[in-house]
C-alpha cells in the first residue's frame, strides 16, 4: 500500500545557510510544542521559521487551514524541521540523537530534563566506552543518547539497524559514504563472540557530505523498523543535483516511491530529496502563487523544479 505524504515540505529561503542534510520529525501535533521544550534545554538553539497549513496543503492533508504545520529549528547548531502531520506515524529509537557533552553538569542537567515524563533504555552510567553515557526516550518520543566526552559536532544522528534490516549496518555505511561527497568513514567496531550477534556492527561513526553520524546494529531483536516518523531531507540546488540523489537512494528502494520528494530506501531509511527554492516559492505572500505550486508538487513523486518554476511564474 503506498503511504501517502500529503503535506508541504519546508526548506529555508535562498541564501540561508543550511546543511546538505537535516532530520525531519514528524509529530501528530505536538511539533510547536516539542520544539519549545528542545530549544529551552540546549545551548545554541532557536526557533527560525514557523509555517502554517495554507489552503492547498489544508485540503490534501486533512488538518485545519492556518494551524501550525511545521517549525525549522536549531538546537547545538545542528538543523531540524518538525511538522504537525496527523498520527500517520509513530516515532521508534531506530533513529536516535547522539549528543555529545562536554562535561559532567552538562550531562547531568540535559539528562534531568530528557527523562522528565520520558523511558529510560540504559541508566545514566558509566560504562566500558564511556566515563558517562546513557539512552534516553523524551516525553515527545524522540531518542537521545547522551555521552562524555565532547566532539566537535555537538549531536549526531544515529541509525539503528533492527528487525527486517538487523546487521545490515555496514552494509549501509558503505552504500551512504559512496552516494556522497566528502564522506568516509571514521570509526567500525564488531561485535566479537560471546558480546553480541556476532560480526553484527556495535558502533561506527561516519561522515556524509563532512557531516557526522553514527550507525549499529540492535544488540537484541527488537520489533520495529525505519519508518518515516524521522526521515532525513538532502537539500539540492540543482535539477541534476536533486536527480542524482533521487536515482541513487531510491535505487533497490521500496516502492512505490512516496509523494512530494519522499522516498525509502533499500534500508527502509527515509529521504526527502527537495531543492533549496521550493521554501521560497511555496512561501510567496501571493497565495495563488504559492497555490499553484503546492498543487503542482502534489502531483510529483520526484520534484522537477522546471515544473514547480512554471507553475508560480503561470500568469
Amino acid at each position: 500500500m503506498e503511504t501517502q505524504i500529503i503535506t508541504e515540505p519546508v526548506t529555508k529561503k535562498r541564501g540561508t545557510a543550511i546543511r546538505k542534510i537535516t532530520p525531519f520529525l514528524w509529530f501528530d501535533s505536538e511539533a510547536e510544542e516539542a520544539v519549545n521544550f528542545y530549544t529551552s534545554i540546549f545551548n545554541n538553539s532557536k526557533i527560525e521559521i514557523v509555517t502554517h497549513y495554507g489552503a492547498e496543503g489544508a485540503k490534501a492533508s486533512g488538518r485545519q487551514q492556518g494551524t501550525v504545520m511545521a517549525v525549522s529549528f536549531q538546537i547545538e547548531g545542528q538543523e531540524f524541521t518538525a511538522i504537525n502531520g496527523g498520527p500517520v506515524f509513530k516515532i521508534t529509537p531506530t533513529i536516535s540523537f547522539f549528543v555529545n557533552c562536554d562535561t559532567p553538569e552538562e550531562i547531568d542537567r540535559l539528562w534531568a530534563k530528557l527523562s522528565d515524563g520520558g523511558e529510560i533504555f540504559m541508566d545514566l552510567n558509566k560504562y566500558p566506552f564511556s566515563e558517562k553515557y546513557g539512552w534516553v526516550k523524551d516525553k515527545y518520543g524522540v531518542s537521545w543518547q547522551l555521552i562524555l566526552p565532547g566532539r566537535e559536532q555537538k549531536i549526531a544522528p544515529c541509525l539503528m539497524f533492527t528487525g527486517e534490516q538487523h546487521k545490515k549496518a555496514e552494509e549501509a555505511i558503505h552504500f551512504y559514504t559512496s552516494v556522497f561527497n566528502n564522506s568516509d568513514i571514521i570509526q567500525l567496531e564488531r561485535y566479537k563472540a560471546g558480546e553480541g550477534p556476532e560480526g553484527a556492527v556495535v558502533h561506527s561513526k561516519f561522515t556524509l557530505n563532512g557531516q557526522e553520524f553514527v550507525a549499529m546494529d540492535s544488540h537484541t531483536p527488537l520489533p520495529y523498523n525505519f519508518n518515516p516518523a524521522i526521515s532525513l531531507v538532502v537539500n539540492c540546488e540543482t535539477q541534476e543535483e536533486l536527480d542524482y540523489y533521487w536515482d541513487k537512494l531510491a535505487e533497490g528502494g521500496y516502492e512505490p516511491a512516496q509523494q512530494c520528494g519522499w522516498l525509502q530506501d533499500r534500508y527502509g531509511l527515509s529521504w526527502q530529496i527537495v531543492p533549496e527554492t521550493l521554501g521560497e516559492l511555496l512561501s510567496d505572500p501571493d497565495p495563488a502563487k504559492s497555490g499553484r505550486v503546492m498543487q503542482a508538487m502534489l502531483q510529483m513523486k520526484k520534484i522537477d523544479i522546471n515544473t514547480l518554476q512554471q507553475a508560480y511564474n503561470l500568469k
